[in-house]
């Protein structure tokens, strides 16, 4: 059984940086250093980081006064980080810095007086964060249907951002309806959807069709990894999401000539490692890396900014 392998995968830039960082701030001040959210989403990368003293919190209350805290790649909610000045936290911020991009552009929107729509997955941390830049509502959508259902009259002055691990198919179609909609619609010449999104999408329509099961590497919860397993179920063939290599269940493989693997943006290079030398103790055969973008994307890190320091009377 041969094993076609997907370029690109695995870990993008804006994740590099985020994991990076964690590791950069234990390094520097040692354990405990606390991250508000998954850092990224993959269960494998948080037990490492867990085992070197990264702490990981859903909630800002968990965390001690001024300790040194780290957001996560997804970005974070203006409030959360008026909070976090508020509790004397020393902050480092690992926003992916295209979805700090989308941001910027959510506050614009903001500014020009559109009503803001977030194409997205609700209560994905992303796009919890992205809707907290600014005051009022932001309506989060993600099928025509709920465009189609949305409180905004037709003639409204509109602005979008999009989800940045968003199906770039998924969101073609969603477009379409908001521009059926809504008449005066401002938005992007293309869509907030990150290169590696993009990409790794890309290549994983070009693996099923090369292939007679995909298999995609990702944990669960991770958009990314989903919409890498989505893009390769719709060309109809088998594909699968797996956490590590003990989940590939034998009755996927039968009769299988060529496995397809790709990994989501947060997985590391070495489960697909271990997923192919299983797949090699299974059914030996052929290993090949397919032709694919050459991404040569670095995002520097950024400093800890300090706690304000409490006024001498």
């Amino acid at each position: 059984m041969d094993i076609l392998l997907a370029t690109p995968r695995g870990f993008c830039a804006g994740v590099n940086r985020a994991i990076a960082m964690v590791h950069s701030a234990l390094a520097e001040f040692g354990a405990p250093v606390y991250v508000l959210h998954e850092i990224v989403h993959n269960t494998h990368v948080l037990h490492e980081l867990k085992s070197l003293g990264a702490i990981f919190v859903e909630e800002l209350e968990e965390i001690p006064t001024g300790a040194r805290t780290i957001f996560s790649a997804h970005g974070v909610a203006g409030a959360v980080e008026e909070e976090a000045h508020t509790m004397r936290l020393q902050t480092i911020d690992a926003t992916c810095p295209l979805v700090a991009k989308v941001h910027r552009r959510i506050i614009h929107l903001h500014e020009q007086g559109c009503a803001l729509l977030v194409l997205g997955h609700k209560g994905h941390p992303e796009v919890e964060g992205t809707c907290g830049q600014v005051p009022g509502p932001v309506y989060v959508v993600s099928s025509p249907e709920e465009v189609e259902a949305l409180p905004i009259p037709p003639a409204a002055k509109v602005g979008y951002v999009t989800q940045t691990t968003l199906s770039v198919d998924d969101t073609k179609e969603l477009l379409a309806a908001i521009r059926a909609r809504f008449s005066l619609m401002d938005g992007p010449d293309r869509t907030d959807i990150c290169y590696a999104t993009t990409n790794r999408q890309l290549a994983v329509r070009r693996l099923a069709g090369l292939c007679d099961i995909v298999l995609i590497v990702g944990s669960k919860n991770s958009s990314n990894s989903n919409r890498l397993r989505e893009v390769a179920a719709v060309q109809n063939i088998p594909a699968y999401l797996i956490d590590h290599a003990d989940e590939i269940q034998l009755n996927w493989l039968l009769d299988k000539k060529r496995v397809g693997v790709s990994a989501g943006a947060s997985a590391p290079e070495h489960l697909v490692r271990g997923v192919v030398a299983r797949l090699q103790a299974i059914a030996p055969g052929k290993v090949e890396e397919m032709n694919g973008e050459d991404e040569a994307i670095h995002f520097p890190l950024t400093k800890i900014k300090k706690a304000p320091q409490k006024q001498m009377k």
